[in-house]
């Protein structure tokens, strides 16, 4: 199962005029690279109604090539940035220049760095050449972690995999003949279940009155089969040793409400 992966973190060092930013994202590099780079992902993600918005991007993936993005302030104020490519190694490594009105046109150094990681990619973000400018060297430290943000925010999680649980009861006549110590353990089990509900895993859960006799349902919306796994086996019924046991069969695809 992936590890719960953190949101932006920026620190600019004034001394130097030098930001560095990072973020891990729950998509694999190659998807990364291109949300970071396409102009129609960046349109999509590139700011906020409270912030700024980001409504033109080019940007040709070739050095030597310039790129420019614009939009507007929350403000109704139109900005603009530019700059050329120097380097580009798909999907690890981006390096370009960055030239902003706002900025005075002062011309600083971004470089994108990609690495796959456990669960999805980690981007380090360096911008350079701020010099003494060291208001303008915060401002940017403090824009990058929003920036970093909303393109995590913009990108999906995981894929999600769908599990039909069955629990089998230890004999055809449950629940008719229950006894006190099995009725404690279905009320930790559905405890268990409801947990797990109002976390998101847990997508239906019910028992099924079946001509063979009664027997438990659960769906399950998870990140892998090991997770489902994990899920189940952590059941209080299946600590509590009364022959209870469930099978568990992944589902090929999944309607799910709109």
């Amino acid at each position: 199962m992936p590890k719960n992966l953190s949101r932006a973190r920026a620190i600019a060092d004034v001394s130097s005029g030098t930001i560095l930013a990072t973020v891990e994202i729950a998509s694999p590099p190659e998807r990364v690279f291109t949300a970071l780079t396409s102009a129609e992902d960046v349109v999509k993600w590139w700011g906020s109604a409270e912030a700024y918005r980001t409504t033109e991007w080019t940007m040709k993936l070739e050095p030597g090539t310039p790129w420019r993005g614009s939009g507007v302030g929350s403000d109704g104020a139109p900005f603009s940035v530019e700059g050329e490519v120097l380097e580009v190694d798909v999907p690890r490594r981006l390096v370009w220049t960055w030239r902003a009105a706002w900025d005075g046109g002062n011309t600083t150094k971004v470089t994108y760095t990609l690495e796959p990681i456990e669960g999805g990619t980690r981007v380090t973000l360096r911008h350079e050449g701020f010099a003494d400018r060291a208001d303008s060297c915060r401002m940017h430290g403090e824009g990058w972690e929003r920036v970093l943000d909303w393109a995590k925010a913009h990108l999906p999680g995981p894929a999600k995999r769908y599990v039909f649980c069955k629990l089998v009861p230890p004999r055809a006549t449950f629940p008719g003949d229950i006894t006190p110590e099995e009725a404690k353990a279905m009320g930790e089990h559905a405890a268990h279940l409801r947990a797990h509900a109002a976390a998101g895993a847990v997508i239906v859960a019910g028992p099924v009155a079946a001509e063979e006799g009664a027997w438990g349902l659960c769906v399950l919306q998870v990140e892998s089969d090991d997770e489902a796994r994990a899920l189940t086996a952590a059941d209080p019924l299946m600590h509590a040793n009364l022959g209870f046991r469930y099978e568990l069969t992944p589902m090929m695809s999944a309607i799910l409400p709109a």
